[in-house]
């Protein structure tokens, strides 16, 4: 039986989601304030944490911190807050979902559900470490295939993503054109290595602050590119 904390001062709210996910078969620990959520989360043995945003004692910001410095396990962030930028925050903390009140408690649980889910199957193939490249404000989900910047989720098209995933699974190693179209269509280059170029200045316009004078992926001319760690 998976074991979920919330962490929430609303004691009609908490009650409320917890009398939800108990009928769904999980064992529920409620925390009413910041410090107490906090212990419990980093002390207890917890397999998903449903984390308010405005809390006494500590905000969900910092606990979401805390948690992810210390445990891999879902956070999935609640609060009345509507402001995109605080969305965009606890993600970028490492919060894997974020929901914004008022609710249905069914569609909680459905969260809930999907990211336990999909913890399992990461921890059951085997490739849970590693799922996540950070560097320099940079972050890549590889698990969830989302990639944020400075805490602000960018959108990727599939082979965009795989193509920044790639280089930076690789740091610091040049790449020539056609060992990047190989690697990411599965194809000898024929000629086609322009879709690689082309593929490089999306990425980049994506990722990098001043497009001119890229801190990620560095061109490397006459040879290929490279992905600075």
């Amino acid at each position: 039986m998976a074991r979920i904390l919330i962490i929430e001062d609303e004691t009609a709210i908490a009650e409320l989601e917890r009398d939800y996910l108990e009928l769904s078969g999980y064992e529920v620990t409620i925390a009413g304030d910041g410090l107490a959520g906090k212990r419990a989360a980093l002390e207890g043995d917890y397999d998903l944490v449903i984390l308010d945003l405005m809390l006494p004692g500590s905000d969900g910001f910092e606990i979401c911190k805390a948690i992810r410095e210390a445990k891999d396990i879902p956070i999935l962030m609640v609060s009345a807050k509507k402001d995109e930028v605080d969305k965009i925050r606890g993600l970028g903390l490492g919060a894997d979902d974020y929901m914004t009140k008022p609710f249905s408690p069914s569609e909680l649980v459905a969260r809930v559900k999907a990211h336990l889910q999909r913890y399992e199957r990461l921890v059951g193939s085997g490739i849970r470490e590693n799922k996540v490249i950070e560097t320099r404000g940079l972050r890549i989900d590889k698990t969830a295939r989302r990639v944020f910047v400075n805490g602000e989720e960018k959108a990727f098209t599939t082979k965009e993503f795989d193509l920044l995933t790639y280089l930076a699974e690789n740091p610091n190693r040049v790449f020539s054109k056609d060992e990047l179209f190989r690697a990411i269509w599965d194809m000898d280059s024929v000629g086609d290595i322009a879709t690689v170029t082309v593929h490089i200045k999306k990425v980049r316009e994506k990722i990098e602050t001043d497009t001119s004078n890229p801190q990620y992926i560095e061109t490397i001319w006459g040879v290929g590119y490279r992905f600075k760690a």
